[in-house]
This record gives C-alpha cells, structure tokens and sequence, in this order.
C-alpha cells in the first residue's frame, strides 16, 4: 500500500513545533504533500531538509514568510519539476511535482497550494486567472500520465463541503464561479475527487481547515479545502481515508488516503 498525506502547514516551523515530525514517525507515510511552508531554501536546509526519514523537495515563494510548497518523500523520484511554467504563479511557490517513471509507467505525485481570493477582489481575480491557466495545465498533464494532485485547492466544492454553506455563498473559496470549476475539472477534464470516492455523503467529519474565529473548531464549524485528485487509473487504487484530529498542527488537519500502489 501506498500511504500519501496532504497538510497545509501554516508554516513548517510552527508546525513542527507542535509534533508534526513525531506524528510522521509514527504513522509512516510514503509521502506527505506540504503547503504554506513560509520558509526560503536556508531554513530549510539548515532543518527541514528530511522529516523523519523523508527527503523534501521544494518550491519556495520569492517573498518571504509567504506560500512555499513542499513534497517528502521516503522514495527517490526519477524526476522533480518545481513550478507549472507560469509566468505570474511560479514565483509564488505554489507547485511541486515528483515524478515516478518506469518504462511501462509514467506516474506522478504533486503537491500544490491554490490562491486565497479571501483578502480583497485583487487577489479574487489572481485566483481566476490561476484557476484558468493550471485547468489547462491538469488536463495537458492527464494526456501523458497518471497523477494524484494533493494540496489546499481554497475551494469547497458542495454545500456539504462546509457548515455554513448558506452564509458563505458570495465568500471566496464558495463562490459559484469556484464551483463550477471544480465541477468541470471532475467532469470535462476527467479528474476523480478521491476523499469522494471514498466518502460520497460525509459531511462534518470531512472538514479539513477551521477558522481562528469564533471557537470555529470546538465547535467543528470547518470547510473541506484539502483535497486528493487524481485520475482515474491512480483513484481507482484508492482503499481508505483518514482526516487526523487528535493533534493540531495547524489550521488544516492532515487529510491521509491509501492506495493498492507500490513504489
């Protein structure tokens, strides 16, 4: 089995600062996809280069303290692309991708920090014109491999993705333009939302992220905006789901889901 983790951080120090390495000591996964690292390659290299026995690779944003996208590994890939190729998003850290290519093969696991449009309409629009240009860049990738994309996409998808649906209808991360996109990327370009697969109806236990307002929390008033999507050949290989509760590493909780895969 192929045991493949995806947590937002809200930065790698803070993170690991409250158990998150003892955490993957004791779970063992083969690999976990990171997101808002908040770090530059010299913090990482001096202490976050490995995490209990897992190589990173990264994609660090060119300001600091801001996004950075990270993927360890306890496998060597065959190769590691850092970015998409775009020309505004890139420097913003937001995309790293292993790959695991054999000569029957071509398999990749991806992690990836999708923009908030939550601070004002200029950063709304940013998130459009990322959700634009990476459609196209998923479904030219889906024409030559098989991949699972983990990561924080910022987006609920239905209202039984979050607790307050009807409140949140205008808010960015449910705003109808957001949702038909995750709509389309499902249907059009052919992804699979895995945790869906595997949970079609779940509702309060598949939040993922909480605010730091209101006793959000304790009172599990959450949004699912972590997620797993692949193609169909690597979800069809998808077995079980697990979103980790117990510890808080941050204001994401760990989502892990396995698959009949080996590497």
């Amino acid at each position: 089995m192929f045991k493949l983790t995806s947590l937002n951080l809200n930065g790698i120090r803070s993170a690991t600062a409250k158990g998150l390495e003892a955490w993957l000591t004791k779970t063992q996964p083969d690999c976990i996809c990171v997101q808002e690292v908040k770090a530059q390659a010299l913090d990482v290299q001096d202490r976050f280069e490995h995490l209990a026995g897992l190589r990173g690779h990264f994609h660090f944003a060119e300001k600091k303290g801001y996004s950075g996208v990270g993927l360890y590994s306890r496998h060597e890939p065959s190769d590691v692309r850092v970015g998409y190729g775009s020309s505004q998003f890139d420097a913003e850290g937001r995309y790293v991708e292993l790959r695991f290519d054999t000569p029957s093969a071509k398999r990749s696991i991806i992690s990836c920090y999708f923009p908030s449009g939550s601070s004002g309409e200029e950063r709304q629009q940013a998130k459009f014109r990322f959700l634009e240009e990476f459609y196209l860049h998923l479904a030219q990738l889906k024409n030559g491999r098989e991949f699972i994309l983990c990561g924080d996409v910022n987006i609920a998808h239905q209202e039984i993705d979050l607790k307050n649906w009807k409140g949140n209808r205008k808010n960015s991360g449910f705003l109808p333009e957001e949702r038909a996109w995750m709509t389309k990327l499902l249907t059009e370009a052919g992804l699979v939302d895995v945790y869906r697969q595997l949970q079609p109806t779940a509702t309060d236990e598949a939040y993922t992220w909480w605010s730091n307002r209101g006793q959000a929390y304790a009172k599990n008033v959450g949004w699912r905006l972590d997620y797993h999507l692949a193609t169909p050949a690597m979800a069809a290989l998808a077995r079980s789901e697990t979103i980790y509760k117990a510890e808080k590493f941050s204001d994401h909780a760990p989502l892990t889901i396995e698959y009949d895969w080996t590497l």
